[in-house]
């Protein structure tokens, strides 16, 4: 089944700020929170999925990605595939948004309102030099990563562990106090667990209790057609491990400069030198394209500064939408001559005094316009 559009799912115009995303997503949050709505499936599936639409596009790099490729930029985003509570990064706009609605609850224990959780690991960023080739038909790219891996020998634990003495497990630790006015109790995260809870008994022997080892992997990147410069891909879970969760890895794209293209938007412009007698009588060349050789025909009288076009030849779009390769005229001017040749221009130059047209400001308007790409 199809997945729904996110800025369907909060009622919203693609052009939303995020302001108005936030204050969508808070309406939907309380509409369908289960707490409201005991028992129903329904209510609880449409709560998450305004959760997954918020994780979306309240991260203005998520949103890019979405709004340039729709669901298939998001691969490898979410965990397995498929959007969890535990992909929710927003815990302190989520708290923000539902305020003490959410303290007590199941989710309230979830995104561990009322006590700091522990650090997840750091994200890493790598960079993948492509071709317009590789840009216009998408590729998969190998990558070697070198990160910080939970150690399976001990779960990532650190070692053999024991219920925290400090808090007795619980990774927090309460206090009470007492003055004229009365009783405050404040709870804070444990010192000594650091909020896991848990203490290391016995150091793990492969990671010495660090709870990770590092590792060299390679990484099979899905580049999908028509990115730039810019872009990133995330991958969930591929970042170096820490004590509250694994990090990213973000694939950034840089695209190698080509040997006959630039690029411009979803066009790509190739400068064609052509010699006076092909631009004065026509003529048939061959140029090339991102997938090939094709043919050109040059209409006779051309002006240098002339832009033709190839429909279809240049970058892919997510809509389906292919741009054009534009192709450049320049008439070439030889600047080595023999004799024999420097005669025939002498002889063509006779006739030339007749046809060339006079200067002036509309010649130079023409001449300007026809430069223009």
């Amino acid at each position: 089944m199809a997945k729904k559009d996110y800025y369907e799912i909060l009622g919203v115009d693609r052009n939303a700020t995020q302001e108005e995303i936030k204050r969508a997503y808070r309406e939907k949050a309380l509409q369908y929170h289960p707490d409201r709505n005991p028992g129903d499936p329904e209510a609880e599936e449409k709560f998450k999925e305004a959760a997954e639409a918020y994780e979306v596009l309240s991260d203005p790099e998520k949103r890019a990605l979405y709004d340039r490729y729709g669901h298939e930029g998001l691969r490898g985003v979410f965990r397995e595939g498929g959007f969890t509570w535990s992909d929710f990064t927003h815990a302190s706009e989520f708290e923000d948004i539902l305020g003490d609605f959410l303290r007590g609850t199941i989710f309230g224990d979830l995104f561990g309102f009322g006590r700091d959780r522990p650090r997840r690991g750091e994200d890493i960023k790598v960079t993948v030099l492509l071709t317009l080739e590789e840009i216009a038909r998408g590729t998969d790219r190998k990558i070697r990563v070198r990160r910080m891996k939970v150690c399976e020998a001990c779960g990532g634990a650190g070692g053999t562990t024991r219920p925290c003495p400090t808090c007795g497990g619980m990774g927090q630790v309460r206090r009470v106090s007492r003055s004229f006015f009365g009783e405050f109790v404040s709870v804070t995260t444990c010192p000594r667990c650091r909020g896991t809870g848990q203490v290391v008994d016995r150091k793990c022997s492969v990671c010495k209790g660090r709870g990770s080892v590092e590792v060299e992997e390679t990484i099979v990147v899905h580049i999908p057609p028509g990115v730039s410069s810019g872009n990133y891909i995330p991958i969930r879970g591929r970042g170096n491990a820490g004590p509250g969760g694994t990090g990213d890895l973000h694939v950034y794209i840089e695209e190698e400069e080509h040997e006959y293209f630039e690029r411009r938007g979803r066009d790509i412009l190739y400068d064609l030198p052509i010699s006076f007698s092909q631009a004065a009588l026509g003529a048939e060349v061959e140029v090339p394209t991102l997938t090939g050789k094709a043919r050109v025909k040059i209409p006779p009288g051309i002006q240098s500064g002339k832009v033709l076009r190839l429909k279809g030849k240049g970058l892919p779009d997510l809509d389906g939408r292919r741009g054009d390769q534009l192709i450049r005229v320049i008439v070439w001017t030889p600047t080595h001559l023999s004799e024999e040749e420097k005669e025939l221009f002498r002889k063509l130059a006779e006739y030339e005094d007749k046809a060339v047209p006079r200067g002036g400001k509309g010649l130079f308007r023409r001449i300007k316009e026809g430069f223009k790409v």
